[in-house]
């Protein structure tokens, strides 16, 4: 099994031994990973962190998306509907 492209969302970077690394760069690694190490990949590129499989450091962070809306864009905050009460 190998890694999907789907799999690496935008929000995340990747660093393979403190180098930026490409998806597909990435995937052609991963076929040499065995199942249990692609399942781990997969979660810790979830919540980030700095973790090791098969011998490479890999450290993933994650930009905040709190305030983004599904397409990736900041939300529109609409002025006040007139006559309308704000607590």
């Amino acid at each position: 099994m190998t890694l999907k492209k789907q799999s690496i969302r935008k929000n995340q970077t990747i660093l393979a031994n403190d180098k930026p690394i490409s998806k597909d760069e990435l995937i052609a690694e991963s076929e040499n990973w065995s199942e249990i190490q692609e399942n781990f990949f997969k979660k810790m590129i979830k919540q980030g962190g700095t973790f090791n499989v098969n011998k490479v450091k890999y450290k993933v962070t994650i930009a905040d998306r709190d305030d983004l809306d599904s397409k990736g864009n900041k939300p529109i905050n609409m002025p006040p509907v007139p006559g309308e009460r704000t607590f």
